[in-house]
């Protein structure tokens, strides 16, 4: 995916909301402490500016400022999955593309015989039978436990022996899936993934052999994620828990949170125009169900990354560039004169073209001068 580097963004948003400032400066022809040239409805005081363009009044108001930009960014599932046979035989079953296969059903079959998907982190690497003992016996008593085979009682939790319980458990599952009730596991017979699968390719087709150690099928968790392709020069702009709002491809919008950052920075992709290497952020939607039924789609995430409360608020483009790197405003009194006041900047809003300003000769409630374009 061509990502732009979108926290770039918000600083070029700024640069130019200053080289613009600077620009009504210059165009009024400079301040008045340099002319001295009169207003419309009032007396040039010390330190005011000249407005050549037509100009209107903004109100300086006291209120919370939030700083956002906009991401490119993708919709999708989070985690991938692959699907490696253990059995011999002929594939005689396979699941859909786009079908959810979960803990206790069939994923697929090998000459007639179900291969049943457990949830675990240990893949299947041997048979399991009675008296054996490790992390994939653990997760075998578990699965039996949450499918309702065993108690807790029979089984309880962290029991990493195969017992005379997991025997029985365990036969009940093979009969229940249309397997010989044996109560050991053979190789083969069970995949164990970390959750739910979403199926999203088949590799195999139905009726060719069943091969040891192939992939049979490849998918995803039911689990919806937005993944954003960030400039790794801007990691610290982010942290996980930020809030952010995600613009669906039909221009829906729905809430999410950060809930990944990554560490590692990767080149960009080839034929992608960005230059910088990137890192993954990952976002967690809030109401999953609001994000449609897009297998994988382009959407915009539009992060907080910033927040400020009772603080003064001017329009950025009410601000004046002064030589040497300081920033004012042209405040209008309720006498109609204008002046310069010097004004400190904060927390800008790309989003509402506003910006957090101090200053000891500002206060809420005043006039100040904005630019009509």
């Amino acid at each position: 995916m061509t990502v732009e580097p979108g926290l770039k963004r918000l600083h070029r948003r700024k640069a130019f909301w200053l080289i613009f400032a600077a620009v009504v400066l210059i165009g009024t022809g400079v301040a008045g402490e340099l002319t001295g040239s009169p207003f419309p409805g009032g007396t040039s005081g010390a330190g005011a500016a000249g407005n050549a363009g037509p100009t209107g009044l903004s109100t300086v108001t006291r209120q919370s400022l939030s700083s956002q930009t906009e991401l490119p960014a993708t919709l999708g599932y989070a985690d991938s999955y692959s699907v490696v046979n253990q059995a011999q035989g002929t594939i005689t079953s396979l699941p859909a593309v786009g079908r959810v296969v979960s803990q206790g059903q069939v994923l697929y079959q090998v000459s007639g015989a179900p291969v049943v998907l457990l949830y675990g982190q240990t893949p299947a690497y041997r048979a399991l039978s009675e008296g054996m003992t490790g992390a994939d016996v653990a997760g075998l008593n578990a699965d039996l436990v949450a499918l309702g085979d065993a108690t807790h009682t029979e089984l309880p939790s962290g029991t990493d022996g195969f017992t005379y319980w997991t025997k029985v458990s365990l036969g009940k599952l093979q009969a229940a899936v249309g397997d010989t009730p044996t109560g050991t596991l053979f190789l083969g017979q069970a995949v164990f993934l970390p959750a739910a699968i979403r199926v999203t390719a088949v590799s195999v087709t139905l009726g060719g052999p069943a091969q040891v150690g192939q992939t049979v099928l490849s998918g995803t968790s039911t689990t919806r994620q937005v993944s954003i392709a960030l400039d790794a020069s801007q990691q610290s702009e982010v942290a996980v828990g930020d809030k952010v709002t995600i613009t669906l491809p039909d221009n829906q919008t729905t809430p999410g949170r950060i809930s990944s950052v990554g560490t590692v920075a990767a080149a960009p992709a080839p034929g992608s125009s960005g230059t910088s290497p990137t890192i993954t952020v990952l976002v967690e939607p809030a109401n999953p169900a609001a994000t449609g039924t897009w297998d994988q789609a382009p959407v915009n995430v539009t992060v907080t990354t910033g927040t400020v409360s009772n603080v003064l608020v001017v329009p950025v483009d009410a601000l004046l560039a002064r030589p040497g790197g300081s920033y004012a405003v042209e405040v209008v009194g309720t006498d109609g004169i204008h002046h310069l006041a010097s004004v400190t900047l904060g927390l800008f809003d790309d989003a509402d073209g506003l910006v957090q300003v101090s200053g000891s000769q500002l206060e809420a409630g005043q006039h100040v001068v904005v630019p009509q374009l």
